[in-house]
């Protein structure tokens, strides 16, 4: 099983083998695609899954540093927080494989927290507008996360 991700096509499909299994729409940065640290951009090239967060969390809930703070996101907390950059639901912290394009030194997708994760649902799909991450809707990464194992193979392409 295999994830492929088109930053010019906004979709995100789960492969097994030669077969599309699912397809999502995605939000990719809206910097464009690129791999240096601080730059806004998605990594592109050959990842894995390093880990599966909030496997028990509910729909919504919010996400800082990968942990859980206990808010459910509702569109009061957006407002009482309109600079934050909601991570939502459940979040795939990738890593890169390719050393010197997505791998280690300021290049490196690990250590820049490159997320696939749950946006609010009022954000739009299909369009680039993340700070590099992979956004999804809620429901789809759950759908996701449920089928997905730490190790999955991740490829983000232009």
């Amino acid at each position: 099983m295999f994830i492929r991700i088109s930053l010019q096509q906004q979709i995100l499909t789960l492969w097994q083998g030669e077969q599309c299994l699912v397809e999502y729409p995605v939000s990719t940065g809206l910097n464009g695609p690129g791999e240096h640290k601080n730059s806004g951009q998605t990594p592109r090239g050959r990842h894995i899954i390093r880990a599966l967060i909030g496997a028990d969390a509910p729909l919504n809930a919010v996400f800082v540093g990968r942990r859980r703070t206990g808010e459910v996101y509702s569109s009061a907390l957006a407002e009482s927080f309109p600079a934050r950059d909601w991570i939502l639901t459940r979040i795939l912290w990738l890593s890169g494989c390719e050393i010197g394009k997505n791998r280690l030194a300021d290049v490196d997708t690990m250590q820049r927290y490159i997320y696939i994760h749950g946006t609010p649902d009022s954000e739009p799909m299909g369009v680039p507008m993340s700070h590099g991450c992979v956004r999804m809707r809620n429901n789809d990464i759950i759908d996701l996360f449920n089928k997905v194992v730490p190790g999955t193979s991740v490829l983000i392409e232009e």
